[in-house]
């Protein structure tokens, strides 16, 4: 009895050993923390100097050679004060972050939760550098030290994934939330370029489609924070030349809808017009409400005045404006522009798939990526103006009735193409392109 306990214990010691490091609790799945050992030795930190990381769950059956790798967000440290904060943290170091990461949504493993990528290999790279995955710098003062190298983070991760099947993948799709969605954009074709040049590669922002956009008090608030963090973190070095040369200001390629046009790898991007963080950094940065005007209506967009509503409008229409090129020009891009005031909708699983996810056209976002990635369908959807869409899982409360700014029809002018889109709330499509006036 006694040697047959030993075995039993021996054969579960091993199996704890050996097998994958993941946890399934309940529904969700637990995946553990792989810490990237040879990073430092390329100088690939975190801003504190710890080791990067991600969490792999590999993939199974028909899906063992394709591969998604999701960028995390977590915004940006533009100046030291902020980094050194943010070095503190777990968006600055991997010894403060969780070791077991919650895999949902595109992330799931689970057939009717996440139909078309449930059984490839997923990968969560974590973040740790404050820019984007894109710095190459240092700051050492005598005092403080912050490592901005998440470029160097980037390339380690990667060739700690290519011996693990990566360089044998077959289809992939580099995706990421937010500051991660803008990731995505930095490192799509450099992703295509290290992975076989007959893998079916493509790439997804959910929530990263940062606008340069002028704030309620005319100020460029972004384009201000984004260029002190490309110049505080060695940033310009990295992004598209292509990019960067065809402007007499190369910081500004650091903004999608400006690296958008010099990538040639198929792109889908998945946005809310009324993305929340750009509604409340962006567009009504606290320094331009000083006296709190917006703050209602950042919490309820039911107590918006009429013409709170009509700048919210503005913001949704220079999203489609710059998201213009690729709807009418690229056959091989996609895209997801729903009206709800949300950011990030690809991790959570009742916004991915669910019974009461939101949806465009009857189709919910896992659908439309899906049917784009496998060239089922040509899939760019955009919803129809807030408040009409009913199937939104807002971050702040939505209204019950429908708001008397929701027109029948939207019209657009983009003097630069010398075009007038009109969009028809009832089929949510462009309906009709004609001169500017």
């Amino acid at each position: 009895m006694m040697k047959i306990r030993i075995e039993i214990t021996l054969c579960l010691l091993l199996f704890l050993v050996l097998a994958p490091f993941c946890i399934c609790s309940g529904e969700r799945l637990l995946v553990g923390m792989t810490l990237v050992r040879k990073a430092t030795a390329h100088g690939a930190v975190c801003l504190d100097g710890s080791l990067p990381a991600y969490h792999l769950h590999r993939g199974f059956g028909a899906g063992s050679n394709n591969w998604i790798l999701q960028f995390e967000g977590g915004g940006w440290c533009n100046d030291i004060s902020s980094c050194l904060e943010r070095a503190k943290t777990r968006r600055g170091s991997t010894r403060y972050m969780s070791k077991l990461e919650v895999f949902s949504g595109i992330l799931s493993n689970n057939a009717s939760l996440n139909p078309d990528f449930y059984n490839w290999n997923r990968v969560k790279l974590r973040y740790c550098d404050g820019a984007s995955f894109s710095g190459d710098s240092k700051f050492d003062n005598g005092t403080s030290l912050l490592y901005f190298r998440g470029q160097r983070i980037w390339e380690a991760i990667i060739h700690d994934l290519l011996p693990k099947g990566l360089s044998r993948a077959r289809k992939a799709l580099l995706s990421g939330c937010s500051a991660g969605g803008l990731a995505t954009f930095l490192h799509c074709d450099n992703f295509t370029k290290m992975l076989p040049s007959n893998a079916s590669v493509k790439c997804l922002s959910d929530a990263g489609f940062f606008l340069d956009e002028r704030d309620i008090s005319l100020n460029y608030s972004m384009r201000s924070f984004y260029h002190d963090l490309v110049a505080l973190q060695g940033i310009e070095q990295n992004l598209n030349p292509n990019c960067t040369r065809s402007t007499s200001n190369p910081k500004l390629c650091f903004f999608p809808q400006y690296a958008l046009n010099y990538i040639s790898t198929p792109y889908f991007i998945l946005n809310s017009a009324y993305d929340v963080f750009q509604f409340h950094h962006s567009l009504v940065p606290p320094s331009a409400d000083l006296h709190g005007h917006w703050n209602r209506c950042k919490l309820d967009p039911a107590a918006c005045s009429a013409y709170q509503i009509s700048v919210l409008q503005g913001l949704r229409r220079d999203m489609l404006v710059a998201l213009y090129p690729s709807y009418k020009n690229s056959r091989r891009d996609g895209m997801f522009i729903n009206s709800c005031f949300a950011h990030c909708q690809s991790e959570s699983q009742d916004t991915w798939f669910a019974v009461d996810s939101p949806r465009i056209h009857n189709k919910t976002i896992a659908e439309a990526v899906g049917d784009w990635y496998f060239s089922r369908k040509i899939t760019k959807e955009i919803d129809c103006p807030y408040p009409c869409d009913k199937t939104c899982h807002n971050l702040i409360p939505s209204p019950q009735v429908m708001s008397p700014y929701n027109l029948g029809k939207t019209a657009i002018d983009i003097p630069v193409l010398g075009v007038r889109l009109h969009f028809t709330s009832s089929t949510r499509k462009i309906d009709k392109v004609g001169p500017a006036y």
